[in-house]
């Protein structure tokens, strides 16, 4: 798979997401592009896209992207904060689909957590004291 590292990751992420052919925004002379010439400049150059920038998915439509992205959730971004998210990165990158999003990190354990809570609700339904509440206010 073709992936992009964004410039928020250290080029020393390249030798650990073995089996992929891995570019960077540095190595392009893409550096200091907004995120917005640089999602356009992608499109062409690249099957996914992996940031640190939490907030791209809520500042661009994601969903219009020839590319998948991979957000990376880390204390920061050095190596041994990464490292132990390589696997996850790299299983990530086998998921992801064009004008998707997959997360990694602690916001992906937090996403999956939230995810899995809101599924539990959903089929339990109201609480009795919601359903009390509800009731008081249509009355």
């Amino acid at each position: 798979m073709r992936v992009l590292l964004d410039e928020n990751l250290p080029h020393d992420l390249i030798a650990a997401l073995v089996a992929h052919s891995i570019s960077t925004v540095q190595g392009l002379g893409w550096a200091g592009a907004k995120n917005g010439d640089l999602l356009k400049r992608a499109s062409g150059v690249t099957e996914a896209f992996v940031t640190m920038d939490g907030k791209l998915e809520y500042q661009h439509d994601i969903s219009v992207l020839p590319f998948g992205v991979v957000v990376v959730d880390a204390p920061s971004n050095r190596m041994p904060d990464l490292r132990p998210l390589v696997p996850e990165i790299l299983a990530a990158l086998e998921r992801v689909r064009r004008g998707k999003v997959e997360h990694v990190g602690r916001s992906g354990k937090r996403r999956n957590h939230i995810e899995k809570n809101v599924k539990l609700c959903a089929r339990k339904g109201p609480s009795p004291a919601e359903t009390a509440h509800r009731s008081e206010r249509i009355s």
